[in-house]
């Protein structure tokens, strides 16, 4: 994938919140060369979409995308507040 088809496919996406995030990542990792979770980690434990996850104040959640040790990866839909995702993917546990 090149940069001017990444922007043409994601510039008005008509997907649902959770398909299109699932997406807009597995492109980003092909338009930056980098494998996509289910090719980097074919069992899912260190990498992968849709990761259920421990919340640090106790209790579960989920994180978009999560690479252990590296990043969890959060979104919203179009016209959301983003105002408590931070704190949300914050409350992961590592």
């Amino acid at each position: 994938m090149i940069v001017a088809q990444f922007i043409a496919e994601w510039k008005k996406p008509e997907l649902n919140e959770r398909v299109a995030a699932q997406e807009h990542f597995l492109d980003l990792c092909r338009l930056l060369g980098h494998p996509t979770p289910a090719e980097a980690d074919a069992t899912g434990a260190g990498f992968c979409v849709e990761k259920g996850a421990a919340k640090c104040g106790g209790g579960d959640g989920f994180a978009l995308v999560r690479k252990r040790g590296f990043f969890g990866w959060e979104s919203e839909g179009k016209r959301k507040d983003l105002a408590g995702t931070p704190h949300r993917a914050a409350d992961l546990a590592p």
